[in-house]
């Protein structure tokens, strides 16, 4: 099969951790042909098809100098077995717009994972209001007031903007209410942005668990990112430790019961977020954990993946 890659520059891959990587890998060995792009090398023109201007990835072996060079060619996206959309988040406008481009190669008869509406219609943060049942507090909200009050009946929250990625922007107000006001300005622009505010949950002293789900089906390890230190977050970005473990009994309950839901609209990849019992976002751009719990576990995240990606398309 002849696989097409939409993901970050090839040059900037960190090889020993990028899940794409990996996906790239256990595809290479069972003798698909790789393709890569960035998103800003998709284009279309009227009485035209999607394109993208590509190249192709022979994967050398070497840490370093990971892939052979190959000259670029367009190629129409329909004219490729699959397309896997890993450009890494914000979801910006640009992301936005790549998501429509995708959606057109559909209509031309492309196989786009995961599926472009989807992407869209599945904010990272905001995925999680659709299941209630697995969420602690939880108010989304430009209000100022809201947020007070909100503040007043928990004592100890999390602020967050709904466009941040790797913990950017992620704020703690303990019951004291120290600078509560100041952040919520910084955050909602005052009054002109919707911001996320939850509960604070204790339990990330033991890590935010990454659980992978795909299609339809739980990784059995999640990867507890520990927050270090004096730090709040977990993520791996400010220097949270991946730790893999097996998945609770509350993390598999979770994860059954939204996995098949979010594989019936076409996300053969999402990643769980759950603190303690309580799942707090919903990835679906551009999951990673592959390589970590690989390497401590011995279950090869990738091998499941491509296995489920070539179910997908024998379904076609």
């Amino acid at each position: 099969m002849k696989l097409l890659f939409v993901a970050d520059p090839l040059e900037s891959f960190k090889t020993h951790k990028d899940s794409t990587f990996a996906m790239m890998r256990e595809a290479a060995s069972r003798g698909h042909e790789l393709l890569a792009c960035e998103a800003k090398d998709l284009s279309w023109q009227r009485g035209g098809q999607v394109c993208a201007l590509t190249r192709r990835v022979k994967l050398t072996g070497d840490a370093h100098d990971w892939f052979a060079p190959e000259a670029h060619r367009v190629v129409n996206l329909c004219e490729v077995d699959a397309v896997l959309m890993r450009s890494d988040p914000p979801f910006d406008s640009e992301y936005f717009y790549a998501t429509h481009l995708l959606e057109q190669a559909e209509r031309d008869g492309a196989r786009v994972f995961n599926k472009p509406s989807s992407l869209r219609d599945h904010p990272e943060k905001l995925a999680i209001m659709e299941f209630p049942q697995f969420i602690g507090p939880t108010l989304v909200t430009r209000s100022a007031a809201q947020i007070r009050a909100f503040h007043a009946e928990h004592q100890d929250i999390i602020l967050k903007p709904l466009d941040g990625m790797g913990g950017m922007g992620i704020f703690r107000v303990g019951p004291d209410g120290l600078n509560l006001g100041s952040i919520v300005e910084t955050l909602n622009k005052h009054g002109a942005e919707t911001v996320m505010v939850q509960r604070y949950l204790p339990e990330i002293v033991k890590g935010d668990k990454r659980v992978l789900i795909i299609g339809g089906q739980p990784v059995p390890h999640a990867l507890a990112r520990i927050p270090q230190g004096s730090e709040i977050r977990g993520n791996m970005a400010v220097g949270g430790k991946g730790v893999a473990q097996p998945l609770s009994a509350r993390d598999r309950e979770i994860a059954e019961s939204i996995g098949p839901v979010l594989a019936a609209r076409g996300l053969l990849l999402v990643g769980l977020d759950i603190i303690g019992d309580c799942v707090t976002e919903i990835n679906v751009t551009s999951p990673t954990g592959f390589q970590e719990i690989t390497q401590q576990t011995g279950f090869d995240v990738a091998r499941m993946f491509v296995d489920a990606l070539e179910l997908s398309l024998s379904k076609a």
